[in-house]
């Protein structure tokens, strides 16, 4: 049984393109004006650009989530191939920005850029933002009532530079810098106080590493055929830009098949394992849009955490040219110790989305996603696939 219903919106979200057609006045279209800014939403609903051509797109967006209520903002997202070559992959740049009404903003970044011939691999995101976040404590079984609110500046710089070694697998250097600053740390109004973990004051870490990289997908935002897979090692050294001492190892492998003409079966592995005087921002996590959709992100934290998902999606439905839907499910577990993972503490997840085709030359879905755990439901809209 749902014991509650929490809305937590993503925020690369695109409702406003659906309903702004239907603000255009169409009587006087011809006023200049109004024919630029139909001509420009036609261009974006109906893909009119080349396959091959680079295809800039703003828009406005809107979300809301039960931290922030109601949240505005604009987003930009570019899509290229290398050398306008369809037969390089199709690289991917994002940024975003958000307010809200409580005084709460943010900025983030996201890319996937590759080089010609795929000589080099560009992966990595930013976000910058004041923004609060939940804590509901450290452990693989922690309340779900009465959690603490965390709010902070906080900062997030993660980037791999990767060369390619041979065909698809690629290698280079990682860097990871996190900054929590400005930390109001405060406690629920009912139950217990949380103590304050470590880092709970601020903190600011930087991880240098390597990753070894597989890629032989085509179209990262929705990829029907192909795998990625990454190891990557990462050390922050206290004294050295960084607060504190600690390591932390990534693992995380993506595969996905076509299933006739339209459908793809994927599925997703990733653990998170670290040692040391690890701060409470950077523990693995189990729960966020991507992977155990319809826990929160950070619900459960632990020095080690391990989460799989598998996902049927039908892109798009047999009887429509642009309206597709997904199911998926998941489980995942944190835990203190890698010898400490326990049947017992394995959390579950299902879910249903829809999907709308935005750009049928690229095959790019806008998802709408509501995941189901013991805890209630969470509702999820994104620009791409989760995964």
């Amino acid at each position: 049984m749902i014991k509650s219903a929490h809305i937590a919106v993503s925020r690369h979200l695109l409702p406003f393109l659906f309903f702004l057609p239907l603000l255009i006045p169409q009587a006087n279209a011809q006023r200049p004006k109004e024919a630029w800014l139909k001509r420009y939403v036609n261009s974006i609903i109906n893909d009119t650009t080349q396959a091959e051509q680079a295809t800039l797109t703003i828009y406005p967006t809107f979300a809301s989530a039960p931290e922030t209520g109601i949240e505005l903002g604009a987003s930009i997202m570019k899509l290229f191939y290398a050398n306008n070559d369809t037969l390089n992959r199709l690289s991917e740049l994002q940024a975003f920005t958000f307010f809200t009404f409580k005084g709460q903003y943010g900025l983030v970044l996201e890319n996937a850029v590759y080089g010609d011939q795929d000589r080099w691999f560009f992966l990595g995101e930013t976000k910058i933002q004041q923004f609060p976040l939940l804590y509901y404590g450290i452990g693989p079984n922690t309340p779900e009532h009465n959690p603490a609110s965390v709010n902070s500046f906080n900062v997030l710089f993660r980037q791999r530079v990767l060369r390619k070694l041979y065909k698809n697998f690629f290698f280079g250097p990682e860097v990871d810098y996190q900054l929590i600053t400005g930390v109001d740390f405060e406690q629920p109004s009912a139950g217990n106080p949380h103590p304050i973990p470590r880092g709970g004051e601020g903190t600011s870490n930087l991880g240098l590493g390597m990753a070894l990289v597989y890629d032989d997908r085509h179209n990262v935002l929705n990829v029907r055929k192909g795998s990625f897979g990454e190891i990557a090692y990462l050390r922050n050294f206290d004294g050295f830009a960084s607060d504190y001492n600690f390591g932390s190892l990534n693992l995380e492998f993506r595969s996905f098949h076509p299933i006739g003409k339209r459908d793809v079966l994927a599925w997703h592995i990733k653990g998170n394992f670290t040692q040391g005087d690890v701060p409470f921002n950077q523990l693995a996590q189990v729960g966020g849009d991507r992977l155990m959709r319809g826990y929160y992100l950070g619900r459960f934290r632990d020095k080690h955490a391990l989460a799989a998902q598998v996902e049927y999606r039908l892109l798009p439905f047999a009887f429509s040219k642009r309206l597709g839907a997904a199911v998926f499910a998941a489980a995942g577990a944190a835990a203190p110790e890698f010898s400490a993972f326990e049947a017992r503490n394995v959390k579950g997840a299902v879910g249903v989305g829809l999907r709308y085709l935005l750009f049928p030359k690229k095959d790019i879905y806008i998802r709408f996603d509501v995941g189901f755990t013991k805890e209630g439901a969470n509702f999820y809209v994104f620009n791409g696939e989760a995964f």
